[in-house]
């Protein structure tokens, strides 16, 4: 499970929840876990690059995955993704219920198209 020291959002042009992962071994100290959504430009898009894209600064991949699931548990205070390439099992224990509220309205209006499962959001 990774351990996540704080959050970002954004609900502008671009839709963004980024995870700021403890990480000992770089310098700052953390890796991001972002998640990014713009409906605006999806039309130009083909259909399967439609969606959450993820990235994470530990996994050096030239494309992004798509995000297919979240599962936000608040009595476990923990949050599952699973992507086209990958599954991350966050502990969200050292957020502040604010940021969690924000991160759930977030990734809410990401999902306007039902485009990943969603539970606990």
């Amino acid at each position: 499970m990774e351990s996540v020291d704080f959050i970002t959002t954004e609900s502008g042009k671009d839709l963004i929840v980024a995870f700021a992962i403890s990480a000992p071994d770089s310098f700052a100290g953390i890796k991001s876990l972002l998640l990014l959504r713009t409906p605006k430009y999806e039309v130009f898009l083909e259909e399967w690059e439609r969606g959450v894209r993820v990235t994470f600064e530990r996994n050096r991949v030239a494309d992004p995955a798509i995000l297919k699931a979240v599962e936000y548990s608040e009595t476990h205070q923990t949050v599952r993704l699973r992507t086209t390439t990958a599954r991350y099992h966050l502990d969200v224990r050292k957020l502040q219920a604010k940021d969690l509220k924000r991160m759930c309205e977030v990734l809410r209006l990401m999902n306007y198209d039902q485009s990943f499962e969603a539970s606990g959001i």
